[in-house]
């Protein structure tokens, strides 16, 4: 066990905090009477809560870990995906919001099979759940690696701890007990921003003018490079990599779209939307500025650092170290909030989806109360695997076998905003078109990856595949980027050699643009 950082009054602070989360999912358990009240909260939930949710579940405890990391070792460059977000939703949410709760039930990519047929449907979710299993492990060890340094105790049980208690919070409270323990997290995770934002400015020796000084000095608070380069971090694979983002998530992502369908009407659902995406973008950059705000507290003498510190570790050790005792605990609560509120959402949309597109499939005359057990029984199992793959994480130390199988991942799941596009878009692109299209998209991820990643013999590396001058030499986030554009473009372009009826205009852009002509 490693030595605690913190006081036993911020010990009673974050076993609160857990608790919480559980009483939460014991208040809501006896309103869990149908499988529709359990995923979608009886779409009679404010827009306003809505919209902290979806807030709360997009900054988790990754962000409050990477963002500040990233913004004390360089500049503000990871925010500029953030940025896109709202430009994209300002010209999009209108359309995509009374889309998905017109067309689809409870399944995001209920859509993808109206529009495509079952294979769209099929590679929609499987995409889905394996990204997001993924991602649920990996919270699951940074967010307890985090905790396990703060509180002195074993990695392996916070792991456990933790997870059970997102299990029952899900398990028992469905849907609406997510929403209401999100707004609670969300508001939690504001205010420890808040707090270290405000005491990295004013702790400096000349207060605010130093910060923002020192942060000119050093080009601290830059989106830089602003070169026009594909094969380094730049501003334009930001930019690019931000408005594929922003469509994925709220065009393509069934934790976002699952809560559109909570709200009671479309208005309600579009302002949630809104106050989400309106939320998300001043915290990233909140959370940017205390990677700053950190660089400078250093810079300028204000504390020491253990040598050789790494850069994400920087933030926690501030807050062990310069934080005072009680606010500590609010601050660590609130990480641990940040990765409750992202993972329930992926264990209640995980289990959505299993239930809508494979277990209704399989077993068509199953009743509601089947449902209902099955969406349980999937939570927990869920929630299981992604503990299990957290203790993978801890005891290899994330490298091995997992990333291998991440790596597979990428490969079959690439190109979902490109299908989405296509069939919002075009009236012409058929399913035959599209599948051409995900054939052409998993090849070229399958080459970009091979041709782009080293392995180890001895003190050699070497690429998976190597062929010389046609290597894809590009940065990483640029094959999100491409992959999903020749989904789009191989997709149209081979469904003209298809003659097929024209798709419904309900199911595209033009019934939109037609409704609101007639209005």
């Amino acid at each position: 066990m490693n030595e605690s950082l913190i006081h036993w009054i911020d010990y009673i602070i974050v076993f609160l905090s857990v608790a919480l989360a559980i009483g939460m999912g014991l208040y809501f358990t006896n309103r869990q009477k149908s499988s529709d009240k359990y995923f979608t909260g009886g779409r009679n939930i404010p827009a306003w809560a809505v919209g902290i949710s979806i807030f709360a579940t997009l900054i988790s405890s990754v962000t409050f870990l990477a963002y500040p990391g990233a913004a004390y070792a360089g500049n503000w460059i990871l925010l500029v995906q953030g940025l896109m977000v709202p430009v994209v939703l300002l010209a999009m949410i209108g359309i995509i919001v009374p889309l998905f709760r017109k067309v689809v039930k409870i399944s995001t990519y209920e859509y993808f099979e109206k529009r495509f047929g079952f294979f769209a449907r099929l590679y929609g979710s499987l995409a889905f759940g394996l990204g997001h299993f993924s991602k649920m492990g990996t919270v699951f060890y940074l967010v307890s690696l985090a905790i396990s340094a703060f509180m002195g105790i074993d990695i392996f049980s916070i792991i456990i701890v933790l997870g059970i208690a997102i299990i029952l919070l899900t398990f028992l409270g469905g849907m609406e007990a997510v929403i209401w323990m999100d707004v609670i997290q969300g508001l939690l995770l504001i205010v420890g921003g808040l707090i270290c934002a405000v005491m990295l400015l004013f702790l400096p020796e000349g207060g605010p003018s130093t910060v923002f000084s020192v942060a000119k000095d050093f080009n601290k608070i830059s989106f830089g490079p602003y070169n026009w380069d594909f094969k380094q971090l730049t501003f334009i694979v930001m930019a690019l990599n931000g408005v594929f983002y922003a469509i994925q998530k709220y065009g393509t992502d069934q934790t976002i779209v699952q809560r559109y369908l909570t709200a009671k009407d479309d208005k309600s659902a579009k302002k949630a939307a809104y106050i989400g995406v309106f939320l998300s973008v001043p915290i990233w950059t909140l959370f940017m500025f205390i990677g700053t705000g950190l660089f400078v507290f250093y810079q300028t003498g204000g504390g020491i650092l253990p040598e050789d510190i790494k850069a994400d570790a920087v933030f926690p050790h501030f807050i062990a170290a310069e934080i005072p005792v009680g606010l500590t605990g609010l601050i660590v609560a609130a990480l641990v909030a940040a990765a409750i509120s992202s993972l329930d959402s992926d264990l209640n949309s995980l289990a959505a989806i299993t239930v809508e597109d494979y277990y209704v499939r399989l077993k068509p005359k199953s009743t509601d109360k089947q449902r209902l057990r099955m969406g349980r029984i999937v939570v927990a199992i869920s929630g299981i695997a992604a503990i299990s793959v957290a203790l993978l994480y801890a005891h290899w130390g994330g490298e091995g076998v997992l990333g291998v199988i991440f790596g597979l991942y990428a490969i079959f799941s690439a190109g979902i905003v490109g299908l989405f596009l296509l069939g919002l878009l075009s009236r012409r692109a058929n399913k035959q078109g599209l599948y051409i299209g995900i054939a052409a998209c998993v090849l070229f991820t399958a080459y970009a990856l091979l041709t782009s990643t080293p392995y180890s013999i001895g003190e050699e590396k070497r690429l998976l595949l190597d062929m010389g001058n046609l290597n894809f030499t590009h940065h990483k986030y640029m094959l999100g980027v491409y992959s999903h554009v020749i989904v789009f473009v191989v997709g149209y372009v081979a469904s003209l050699f298809f003659k097929t009826p024209l798709a419904d205009k309900e199911l595209t852009i033009y019934g939109y643009l037609e409704n609101k002509k007639k209005k």
